[in-house]
């Protein structure tokens, strides 16, 4: 069974410090973010490129970009929101150095 087209691979310049977030009452679930969805927030909410601009940094057409940012934000909303730990891991992604 075919799921689909196959992610390609985002350039990543830097690994998150800390890969997971609890919240201070018991824990509701986890939500896993996938360490490119990290680099879309970072480049984007962060340091404030555009999409375009953090597509081409990242290796990835604007839809690509939009669609790990999207994710992203609603996986860290439910977190937040329903009392969820966080755990960064895993992914498609190239570490640029």
């Amino acid at each position: 069974m075919s799921r689909g087209r196959r992610r390609c691979r985002r350039w990543v310049e830097m690994l998150p410090l800390a890969t997971s977030y609890h919240p201070n009452i018991p824990i509701n679930g986890v939500v896993a973010l996938r360490i490119e969805e990290i680099e879309a927030l970072r480049l984007v909410d962060f340091i404030g490129l555009s999409q375009h601009e953090a597509a081409i940094k990242m290796g990835v057409s604007q839809k690509s970009l939009w669609n790990d940012l999207k994710s992203a934000r609603f996986k860290i909303a439910d977190a937040i929101i329903n009392g969820k730990a966080i755990h960064i891991t895993g992914g498609n992604y190239i570490l640029r150095r």
